[in-house]
């Protein structure tokens, strides 16, 4: 492949990125598909239909890459989170300072760019913040601080830190297998659990379920198999074009909002260029602001005081310095980490949502304070 042929996949990777991220825009905008109004759900009226679309979506980005795995579509140990480093202790503290905040900003990163797309002021300001911690803390003054603390305590194994490993050399099989077996047994147990709640399959629980899982899916193939070059024209390296990682990428929420930000400051500086995460962050506010015109739910708002204000911008904080922390967001690790079966994923997946309760219920004592 030469370097013309080569610009042109890069060309083609970014556009296929931006419309399905997009799509995933004008879905979530369109079902009001949110990690934080499921939790909200469950805590206040014990209501589980949301988390089980959450459940679904899940469920079908396991199977997604488990085929593409099996097919040999895509190499698990080539993606972002592929590691044999178990970094639990970053995982729970991120992931519950991500849960945490996430509350306070009204939504995780995925949410506020849907809302940005839906004419919400707010949310623009968490965008902004939530990039220049989570900025800070890949390369800045948190970056210092999370290297020197919570990234030095983890395991160390020799093989993959994933659930598919551990049952590989548990009961001795191959761990290709392992892992396509318990992605397939884990992946159809979610189905099956999302599709038979009482009242859940209508469209838009189906639509969000099976087609934000589908997506990321979509992501890893697109990423992990079309963007893969075996021997780049000037490197002669192996390489995975338009990823800030040099990884197989799916959608995630917090670096690429970072990384968006760098690029729109340094623009002319030729060596920022445009990557799927960039492309993808741009693609879900407009997926959604076509949503919200077409259905005419667009509205302007604002925040409504300082308290308002107070709150969005300390949630922005944690979001942004969780997320890095924790290596993604409800979206990158609780959608595209978890169906890796990396185990540092199911710790911040868990993380996340203990920190969503918390931040739940500190906000029903504020108001019960108030009363």
């Amino acid at each position: 492949m030469d370097i013309a042929a080569l610009q042109s996949l890069n060309s083609q990777l970014l556009w296929a990125a931006f419309g399905l991220s997009c799509l995933f825009g004008f879905i979530v905008q369109r079902t009001h598909f949110c990690t934080m109004g499921a939790v909200s759900d469950i805590v206040s009226m014990g209501d589980w239909t949301r988390m089980r679309v959450w459940g679904l979506a899940i469920g079908v980005a396991m199977l997604g890459f488990a085929g593409l795995t099996a097919a040999g579509l895509l190499q698990a140990d080539k993606v972002l989170y592929a590691s044999n480093r178990f970094i639990w202790l970053s995982a729970l503290v991120g992931g519950i300072m991500f849960g945490f905040g996430m509350v306070l900003a009204s939504g995780c990163g995925s949410k506020t760019l849907v809302r940005i797309g839906s004419g919400n002021l707010k949310s623009l300001v968490v965008f902004v913040v939530m990039g220049v911690a989570s900025f800070a803390t890949l390369k800045g003054i948190t970056a210092v601080l999370r290297v020197a603390t919570v990234d030095r305590v983890a395991f160390d194994f020799a093989q993959p830190a994933t659930l598919g490993q551990w049952l590989a050399n548990a009961v001795g099989l191959d761990p290709s297998i392992a892992a396509l077996a318990l992605g397939l047994l884990l992946g159809l147990g979610l189905l099956v659990w999302a599709l038979t709640g009482r009242d859940f399959a209508n469209a838009n629980n189906l639509l969000a379920g099976i087609g934000i899982g589908a997506i990321i899916t979509a992501m890893w193939w697109l990423s992990g198999h079309i963007g893969f070059v075996a021997e780049h024209p000037e490197t002669l390296e192996a390489v995975f074009l338009a990823t800030n990682s040099g990884r197989a990428e799916s959608l995630s929420f917090v670096a690429p909002v970072a990384y968006t930000l760098d690029w729109l400051i340094f623009f002319s500086d030729k060596s920022k260029v445009i990557t799927i995460g960039i492309i993808s962050v741009v693609g879900m506010v407009t997926g959604s602001a076509l949503q919200a015109l077409a259905s005419q739910t667009f509205r302007w708002e604002g925040f409504g005081g300082t308290e308002d204000t107070a709150n969005h911008l300390v949630g922005a904080v944690l979001m942004g310095v969780g997320g890095v922390a924790a290596m993604g967001c409800t979206v990158g690790q609780g959608l595209s980490g978890v169906s890796t079966l990396s185990l540092t994923s199911f710790v911040a997946l868990a993380a996340i949502l203990a920190g969503a309760v918390g931040g739940l219920k500190y906000q029903m004592w504020r108001l019960e304070r108030s009363l």
